[in-house]
């Protein structure tokens, strides 16, 4: 690999929080899609408690990779993007950091409020993030479910933005993360 390569990739933590993140993302979906409804009564066992245990490591790796961002500066793009690819790239990252924060937040002030203990794969016991019962907490609970859409929608967007780049422009936009 030459040199011009490789001053253009991301650093190595970053592509590690990245793929985690993906990894993570890919696992919960699959978990929310297969596990039980969830009403009144039910406990936070089997496919549920994982959802939940999921979550919080998205919300993990997500809190330590925007600090990794913030110190960290990201290689420049390709010269050759336009400013308009350029503001879409930047709208689409910061929806995407702030959906995956936000997501695992809603979820867990949730649990939170269906009296549920919110732990971290049993092993690291969390602090409520809205009373048992609370109105808030269970309103809190359907906005998780849009959000999770959104969220989808906003990661279908940039997988083809970097199919884009990777396919079409070939401009190594999508190497960077690679």
């Amino acid at each position: 690999m030459n040199e011009t390569i490789r001053t253009e990739r991301y650093s190595a933590v970053a592509r590690l929080l990245h793929w985690s993140v993906v990894g993570l993302v890919v696992v919960q979906f699959a978990i929310a899609w297969t596990m039980p409804d969830i009403g009144r009564g039910t406990e936070p066992v089997g496919l549920i408690a994982w959802h939940l245990s999921v979550g919080l490591a998205i919300l993990a790796v997500m809190l330590v990779r925007a600090l990794w961002r913030l110190s960290h500066r990201e290689p420049p793009a390709p010269v050759a993007l336009p400013a308009s690819l350029r503001i879409v790239s930047r709208i689409t990252h910061v929806l995407l950091y702030a959906l995956l924060v936000a997501l695992p937040l809603l979820g867990w002030a949730n649990a939170s409020a269906r009296g549920w203990p919110v732990t971290l794969f049993g092993i690291l016991s969390l602090p409520p993030l809205s009373a048992t019962g609370s109105p808030l907490g269970r309103q809190l609970g359907d906005l998780h479910q849009v959000v999770a859409i959104e969220l989808l929608v906003v990661i279908g967007l940039h997988v083809l933005g970097a199919l884009y780049h990777g396919v079409i422009v070939r401009d190594r936009t999508l190497q960077r993360m690679l």
